[in-house]
């Protein structure tokens, strides 16, 4: 994928172009932001952000299919990020390429279904249960697609190479208690170790909140290992993910630390930092 004139060429990719006009200046971008846009489709969700209303925008919204969308030169600001710090900058509109993924976002159970404050229903293989870093209950989250991923992955290693760009966050780490997208859904760790490559501490850490059964593969119908059950409050490596199942190692912070590597739920680990 290449960009050319702050835009993505859109030879043989599915990409186009609808300019939003919810843009000022002239942007210094350093740094990638990953939203979800808790919509009910990419299509609503462009339609809203290119609209002078919405006082909201962003570079690019990601379909669920992959396709790319984008609404504002990458040499632009674009209104995604709010009030927010990250690194030692504040107003990171100023400094950052926003990414909006197509995603309903947190999800409620109504009646046996999970379903996403604009009423859509979704069925319980789109969901993943888990407790967002910045909280501390479980709540179900709409889970993003391998074709969404891959497209996201390959749009942001250009503009990382394009522009230089220092690091990847999401909304809800450069504004913590205020916004909670992309989600515990998103696989930040994983994809920030293939974006960037891997550092000491490229892979998030969680701590497990209840006994917890490690397996051979992601589903109860595969293998406990004979490490299991993990206790409550095991510190772990998350570094890779398969709808709500995370591939975990020991991490070096857990007195039992080893090279022990499986599949748990999602849904019973916390982020820990």
């Amino acid at each position: 994928m290449k960009i050319r004139r702050h835009r993505l060429d859109a030879s043989g990719e599915r990409v186009r172009f609808a300019q939003s006009p919810n843009t000022s200046g002239i942007l210094d971008p350093q740094y990638l932001i990953i939203h979800f846009t808790a919509g009910s489709s990419a299509a609503a969700s462009i339609s809203w952000l290119i609209n002078r209303d919405a006082r909201a925008s962003a570079h690019l919204v990601i379909g669920r299919d992959g396709s790319i969308t984008q609404l504002v030169a990458f040499n632009r600001v674009a209104w995604h990020a709010g009030a927010s710090q990250w690194e030692g900058l504040t107003g990171l509109n100023q400094y950052s390429i926003g990414i909006e993924l197509d995603n309903a976002g947190r999800l409620e159970r109504k009646g046996g279904q999970w379903c996403a404050w604009f009423g859509n229903a979704y069925p319980q293989d789109q969901v993943m249960e888990a407790v967002h870093g910045n909280e501390s209950t479980v709540s179900g989250w709409h889970v993003y697609t391998p074709e969404q991923i891959e497209a996201a992955l390959s749009v942001s290693q250009a503009l990382v190479a394009k522009y230089r760009l220092k690091g990847i966050a999401g909304h809800d780490e450069i504004s913590p208690g205020r916004k909670v997208d992309p989600g515990p859904a998103f696989p930040m760790g994983s994809f920030r170790a293939r974006l960037l490559g891997r550092s000491e501490d490229a892979y998030p850490h969680y701590r497990t909140i209840t006994v917890l059964n490690i397996r051979t593969g992601p589903g109860t119908n595969h293998e406990r290992l004979p490490e299991s059950p993990l206790s409550r409050g095991a510190w772990l490596e998350v570094l890779d993910e398969n709808g709500p199942w995370r591939y975990v190692a020991l991490s070096g912070r857990d007195s039992a630390a080893g090279e022990v590597l499986g599949w748990v739920h999602g849904g019973y680990l916390q982020r820990a930092g």
